[in-house]
């Protein structure tokens, strides 16, 4: 065989690859009349509304003030540029605004991460508890757990609010109870109460959070664990390999990719949180349960200076875009099964 006919045959052959994977004319319209209404509801709800939020944080901008014909944007509201990030980020600044900001970044931080441990030691241990329990009885522990997600996050919100009442709470009458004395703790008022240099308040938010937020992530790690290899565990079984050892040698890195998830998508939703925070505190005692998504609401809203919203709505997305890349960096695995 010359060299010839082998590179007419390779010729030849890329030739049919490339016929069978273009598609015919019936397959194209197919396709776009698919991606079509994709497309165009990406681009009207997602990438429209992006836009306008960078081009609002450049002004400053108020619904209550006249202003061009584009978007109600000059005139009356003025192109400031940067000077909007400038000042949230100015800790020399006496504005009120960027320090109540800078407040609301640090209370969403502490908050955040004091979400995400708590969140997946609680998760993943009671996920291979459920699985270790009988068959009959764990799509009735599955259920239990699942539920608080399903309810409204301002039910959730009214029930702890009633749990944590300082006259008539539960958990003060179970205090009382215990002590034998009357007791009346303000959880959600008393600014000068903290454990550990975090207040109460946003302790006790944090507590009806992870009340409402974890069977989300119970699930997926239930489903991941129900998908692991039987044959591994049952190696390190056939080894001598103890119950705590199969789980810290075997379970845990094979959950490695489960664990970046739910821990990603953990970050993502308390940078979100604003449900229970609106309702059980509205951002205080003294700012110390001001998260950002808040301060957004009220910059927006209530005192409608939609301009530096837009503004702390982009730094807002920044941290989580940075805090995830991390995330996916430090949690990535090399390998999977």
């Amino acid at each position: 065989m010359t060299l010839e006919t082998v590179e007419r045959d390779r010729t030849t052959e890329l030739q049919r690859v490339r016929s069978s994977r273009s598609l015919d004319a019936p397959q194209r319209r197919f396709r776009w009349i698919v991606l079509i209404p994709t497309l165009g509801y990406l681009a009207f709800f997602t990438l429209l509304p992006l836009v306008w939020v960078v081009a609002l944080s450049l002004f400053n901008y108020s619904p209550r003030r006249d202003g061009a014909s584009v978007g109600g944007l000059g005139g009356d509201n003025p192109f400031v540029g940067l000077q909007n990030f400038q000042q949230l980020f100015d800790f020399s600044a006496q504005s009120q605004l960027a320090q109540t900001f800078q407040t609301s970044v640090i209370v969403t931080l502490i908050f955040a991460f004091i979400v995400l441990p708590l969140n997946l030691l609680i998760t993943l241990p009671l996920a291979v508890m459920i699985e270790a329990a009988a068959r009959r009885l764990r799509p009735f522990l599955r259920t239990i757990f699942f539920m608080p997600v399903l309810t409204s996050a301002v039910a959730v919100a009214v029930i702890w609010q009633y749990v944590l009442h300082p006259q008539y709470g539960l958990a003060n009458s179970l205090i009382g109870k215990v002590t034998g004395e009357t007791t009346i703790i303000a959880w959600l008022n008393d600014p000068s109460m903290s454990v550990l240099g975090v207040p109460v308040a946003l302790l006790a938010v944090t507590m009806a959070y992870l009340w409402m937020d974890i069977g989300y992530n119970l699930v997926i790690f239930i489903a991941a664990l129900q998908g692991l290899p039987r044959s591994l565990t049952e190696a390190a079984l056939l080894d001598g390999a103890n119950a705590w050892q199969r789980f810290r040698f075997v379970t845990l890195p094979l959950l490695k990719p489960t664990i970046l998830l739910t821990a990603v998508l953990t970050m993502i939703s308390s940078f979100q949180a604003f449900d229970l925070f609106q309702v059980m505190t509205l951002g205080g005692p003294d700012n110390q349960t001001r998260v950002l998504s808040l301060d957004i609401y009220e910059n927006a809203f209530r005192f409608q200076s939609m301009g530096w919203a837009a503004a702390e709505s982009l730094v807002l997305l920044a941290i989580v875009l940075l805090i995830t890349l991390a995330q996916s960096r430090l949690l990535r695995s090399k390998w999977t099964y």
